[in-house]
C-alpha cells in the first residue's frame, strides 16, 4: 500500500451507501472497499484476458496439430495419429 494516489470521485449515492456497508461490516474505511473493488474489476478482467488468450492459441495448437499429423506419422512410422485425427471422437 505504499504506493497509494489520492483521487476524488463522484458516484450515486446507492453506490456510496453500498459501500459505506461494505466498510462498517468489514471494520474499515471507504478507500480500502473501493480499492477492493476496482482490484476485484481488474483482477477479473486479466483472467477474461488469460482465458481468451488460452482459447486462441489451444485453437492454433489444434489446427496445428492436425495438418502436421500426416508429416509426424510419417516421421515416426505411426498411422495411428491420422486415425485419430480422422475419429471424430478424438480430443485434439
Amino acid at each position: 500500500m505504499s504506493n497509494m494516489r489520492k483521487i476524488t470521485i463522484s458516484a450515486r449515492e446507492d453506490l456510496i451507501a453500498f459501500v459505506d456497508q461494505r466498510a462498517v461490516q468489514e471494520q474499515t474505511n471507504r478507500s480500502r472497499v473501493i480499492s477492493q473493488i476496482i482490484e476485484t474489476f481488474r483482477n477479473a478482467e486479466l483472467e477474461r484476458i488469460a482465458a481468451e488468450g488460452y482459447r486462441y492459441y489451444a485453437e492454433e495448437a489444434e489446427d496445428f496439430a492436425a495438418a502436421s499429423a500426416e508429416a509426424v506419422s510419417d516421421a515416426i512410422g505411426e498411422d495411428s495419429l491420422l486415425e485419430r485425427r480422422d475419429d471424430d471422437s478424438a480430443a485434439w
